[in-house]
């Protein structure tokens, strides 16, 4: 380990740096962005921590380029450790402090092009939130009016058409023309859904090791990026085995041990929610399609067993458990996933 470490508190426009050498607090002062970018090209090369966070990905990867040694560090460990009131000068000597507890994890950072996939997946999220809600909104102001529409996309704007043109149903100027705008506002969501997964679809394809990630079951390109995100970070030095990176996404059960017995529990609900739903749903979709046909391959062999031992639902999630596994050896070993056939 680096002698000088170097904790780093990121603001919107100022940074704390507190610098810690020979056991001791040698500085801990605040600079603004370009005074830290300008001490990061002319200090030697030393161990920076960083608290995760917004901006963290964008100044850990500034001072790799310039030769240090950069890190992530979580901010809910560096909330635990910090002594007195919170402050940045507070916050910067907690990640020094926790940067130096034994055995402790660092994050691992996304490279530009991780932050450029993820942006489009929050992107498309956040349409799909403002499509569906606008759905919702209509179909039930409408109801409220005794008017009933379907709930699909086309068919109701299709449906808005229609009530905008009858001249009978005694609806004011104002409301067809408050009714036209939500029309036009929920057609712009959808097609910003279908662009958002052009984009998502065309990005794989500019990505090797995201594209073969599409080979393994239930994964498509939302959940191939997800992986990518979660497990093909340039630093994979977080996650030591797979089964440690499936228990960070949350798709093993949790343990809970003490006095020398080991229970294990449930399925948490505190990790990548998000994640671990969009991958047990892909799951979920191939064991839908192996019941209903004869296995194929050894994986379908062993899925079959468990869901007529476990059921579909417990079945899904140790599928997702495994694509996880299979994933992270793809990505760290460099190698291609292949279905193991039965033999005729």
């Amino acid at each position: 380990m680096n002698k000088t470490i170097v904790g780093v508190d990121l603001a919107k426009n100022v940074i704390q740096v507190c610098i810690y050498r020979n056991k001791k607090v040698q500085s801990n002062t605040e600079m603004t962005p370009d005074e830290f970018l300008s001490w990061l090209v002319t200090s030697k090369a030393v161990l920076i921590v960083f608290e995760a966070c917004g901006m963290s990905n964008y100044w850990k990867q500034r001072a790799t380029e310039k030769g240090h040694d950069a890190r992530l560090i979580s901010a809910k460990l560096v909330s635990a450790i910090r002594q007195n009131q919170k402050t940045d000068k507070n916050d910067a000597l907690a990640i020094v402090q926790a940067s130096l507890l034994p055995e402790v994890r660092f994050i691992s950072g996304k490279s530009v092009k991780q932050q450029q996939l993820q942006s489009i997946k929050r992107l498309r999220e956040l349409a799909i939130k403002h499509r569906d809600a606008l759905k919702k909104q209509i179909v039930a102001l409408l109801l409220e009016l005794n008017i009933r529409v379907p709930n699909g996309s086309a068919r109701l704007i299709n449906k808005i058409d229609d009530i905008l043109e009858d001249a009978e149903n005694e609806l004011s100027i104002e409301f067809r023309k408050a009714l036209q705008v939500a029309q036009q506002q929920l057609n712009t969501a959808i097609k910003s859904v279908l662009i958002y997964d052009d984009c998502s679809e065309k990005s794989i394809q500019a990505h090797p090791e995201c594209k073969k990630l599409l080979k393994l079951e239930g994964v498509g390109p939302i959940n191939a990026i997800n992986l990518y995100i979660a497990l093909g970070c340039a630093d994979l030095g977080t996650f030591n085995k797979g089964k440690d990176a499936s228990a960070c996404i949350g798709v093993t059960p949790a343990q809970h041990s003490s006095g020398g017995k080991v229970k294990i529990g449930t399925i948490g609900k505190i990790k990548n929610s998000t994640l671990r739903s969009q991958l047990i749903s892909g799951a979920m979709s191939v064991v839908k399609q192996v019941v209903k046909r004869e296995a194929r391959t050894k994986k379908e062999v062993w899925l079959k067993s468990l869901i007529q031992r476990r059921g579909n639902k417990c079945a899904a999630v140790a599928l997702a458990n495994k694509t996880v596994r299979t994933a992270f050896a793809m990505l760290t070993q460099g190698t291609e996933y292949k279905a193991e056939l039965l033999a005729a």
